[in-house]
């Protein structure tokens, strides 16, 4: 139904008392907000009726909706699977939404294989092997899983066994002792599978064996001056007291739970969650999540747990939180199907558990903080530093900002850079580079002027064909102009920006940066005169980091070239214009700077030359609006 066609009020008549999902819609027919209802009919009409308390984030959203849909479900957790679903997928405005969107990893083992293997895995499958995790670091399940191949030296290969048992040579593992070779049956299935039963064992938190069958062999090694494999045993030995140190007893009943609390503010919230599996703290995360102000931690809780545990494979058998979420049993129901089997949400009010809830809360709290320390800093060193440098030349806020500098080796493949800085932060999708076509030799002014025309003359050309396409006006990579042009450089490369802006009517601030005679950056260039700078200020830390990064892009972009041995003649770059053609031109006119100065029918008279090459050849050396374009990063 189309947007002028949507009658609100007839159609909120027609909501059926039904469960389903609603999926709310503003002018331009983006999804701004999706919820579920037990009633469609009572739930979509509350957001339209004027004597309803509405919070303000739902106030706002109302003014923008322009028209609704729904669709049906059998029951009220139907539509909870459902409205994950399409939050997931479409991410409106004015849900609440978890910031994170991880996998996490586990440790597969898989008992389904005659000769099984320890994996890593990010996805848990209804299968025959057996999966231990999540855990919050990849880097810590690979360590785990390399000790227990040393441990039990098992298998690591893709070679489906026992079909293939001797078909290859035993590979480089088998040669190192940290595999027993099944590939060549030198070990029994059953043999094997001991050997699998210690790494389920170890994986389980059961390491008083290991430990001391590991003591008993470096005793035994040593004894018998094998001095090295006691070195083996005793570095095993260490990293299998630290992983036993890691595992923290939490409970006695050996259940797999998780532990969810938070702590919010007005803008944010942080929700800590502990995984414990078989009683044993493995590990935790925390996650950020977007709230507004009217939230409460009950309905960031709920939404917390359908996002989260809609996109992770595991579900717990208990999951303990600070209180109660919202549509608390139809949440349990819709967990207790995801899993399988009972997954029960309990919120405990004494003794050990309660205590573990407020310790996720404590560190929950502790992230948000250190967060909002983060933020203050990242602040002051972007948008403080930003309105530090726009108070210093008296302008108002500088948004964005562009720095260019020159890169060449003797003159020789002379290339420009152009940065970006939005809100004191690189804007690297906004980057470009350009290959000096109009310049030979050191002359960093004349290539300054080359790249400044190229820019802005090709972002006055976007413009104009966005008006002629009835686009945004800022519709394409150049289009957007800074606030502010930083130049590196003082008075010389000041005039040279000012001189182009003005050839092409533009007015934008220019800005120098001038350095001492250590090649440091002492102080700006800004309408005629030189204007000192606090060099311990954020501003100047900017300005510095802005300089560097100009500097640093076009030196790569000139690194890159010489690299690949792109470094050739000018003329190689000349579409139309190959070896034959190259050859007459440079006999005809001896230079590049002859060729440059040469007008198109001197140029189409060299033999081997026509009128269309000669064309080409003219437009290279005297770039047209139609082709100034840059190359992005």
């Amino acid at each position: 139904m189309s947007e002028a066609a949507f009658d609100i009020s007839e159609e909120l008549k027609k909501l059926p008392d039904h469960p389903g999902v609603y999926l709310m819609h503003d002018a331009d027919d983006v999804i701004i907000y999706i919820g579920k209802a037990v009633s469609l009919r009572n739930r979509v009409r509350q957001y339209f009726q004027a004597s309803r308390s509405k919070s303000p984030k739902i106030e706002k959203m109302v003014t923008h909706i322009a028209r609704f849909e729904y669709i049906l479900t059998d029951s009220e957790l139907e539509a909870l699977v459902l409205e994950n679903n399409l939050i997931k997928e479409h991410r409106p405005k004015y849900n609440t939404m978890l910031k994170d969107d991880k996998t996490y990893p586990y440790i597969k083992v898989t008992l389904g294989e005659t000769y099984p293997r320890v994996l890593f895995s990010r996805q848990m499958k209804k299968d025959k092997s057996r999966y231990f995790g999540p855990y919050s670091s990849a880097g810590a399940v690979r360590d785990t899983i390399d000790l227990i191949r040393k441990l039990y030296r098992l298998r690591s290969c893709n070679r489906s066994l026992p079909r293939d048992i001797g078909k290859e040579r035993p590979c480089l593992n088998y040669h190192i002792h940290q595999c027993v070779a099944p590939c060549q049956g030198y070990v029994t299935p059953e043999e094997y599978r001991e050997r699998i039963q210690g790494a389920l064992d170890f994986l389980s938190g059961k390491y008083s064996l290991i430990l001391t069958d590991l003591e008993e062999k470096m005793q035994t090694a040593a004894a018998g001056m094998d001095f090295e494999k006691a070195a083996e045993y005793r570095d095993l030995l260490a990293s299998v007291k630290q992983v036993a140190q890691k595992q923290k007893i939490t409970d006695s009943d050996g259940e797999d739970r998780d532990i969810i609390a938070l702590a919010m503010d007005e803008r944010d919230a942080v929700v800590q969650v502990f995984f414990v599996r078989e009683g044993k703290l493995i590990g935790r995360e925390h996650f950020r999540v977007n709230v507004g102000t009217e939230d409460t931690p009950r309905e960031v809780l709920s939404v917390f747990i359908r996002q989260y545990y809609a996109g992770t494979p595991f579900i717990p058998k208990e999951i303990m939180l600070q209180e109660e979420p919202e549509d608390m049993a139809v949440t349990e129901q819709w967990l207790t199907v995801r899993r399988g089997t009972r997954c029960r949400i309990r919120v405990p009010k004494k003794g050990g558990r309660e205590k573990l809830v407020e310790l996720a809360a404590e560190n929950a709290r502790m992230v948000l903080v250190q967060d909002k320390e983060r933020i203050r800093r990242e602040e002051g060193r972007t948008i403080g530093a930003v309105k530090e440098i726009s108070a210093l030349l008296g302008l108002g806020y500088v948004r964005r900002m562009e720095a260019y500098d020159i890169s060449n080796t003797n003159g020789f493949e002379s290339v420009g850079s152009m940065v970006v800085y939005e809100k004191g932060k690189p804007c690297r999708s906004d980057y470009r580079r350009f290959k000096l076509r109009t310049v030979t030799g050191p002359d960093d002014y004349a290539s300054m002027r080359e790249v400044l025309i190229r820019r802005f003359t090709h972002g006055m050309e976007e413009r104009r064909t966005n008006r002629e396409k009835e686009l945004g006006e800022e519709y394409g990579s150049f289009t957007r102009f800074p606030d502010l042009i930083l130049m590196d450089g003082g008075k010389g490369q000041v005039n040279i920006a000012l001189a182009v802006l003005a050839e092409l009517g533009l007015d934008i601030p220019v800005c120098g940066m001038v350095k001492d005679d250590f090649h440091r950056t002492r102080g700006l260039y800004y309408n005629n005169k030189e204007m000192p700078i606090d060099v311990h200020s954020e501003g100047f830390k900017l300005i510095t980091r802005i300089q560097d990064e100009a500097h640093r892009f076009a030196i790569e972009y000139h690194r890159s070239l010489r690299s690949k041995e792109q470094i050739h003649s000018v003329l190689e770059d000349i579409p139309g214009v190959g070896k034959e053609r190259r050859k007459a031109l440079m006999r005809a006119f001896l230079s590049l700077e002859a060729i440059r100065e040469a007008d198109v029918e001197t140029l189409a008279a060299v033999p081997s030359m026509n009128r269309q090459a000669a064309v080409s050849v003219f437009g290279f050396f005297h770039p047209t609006v139609g082709n100034t374009d840059g190359e992005s990063e």
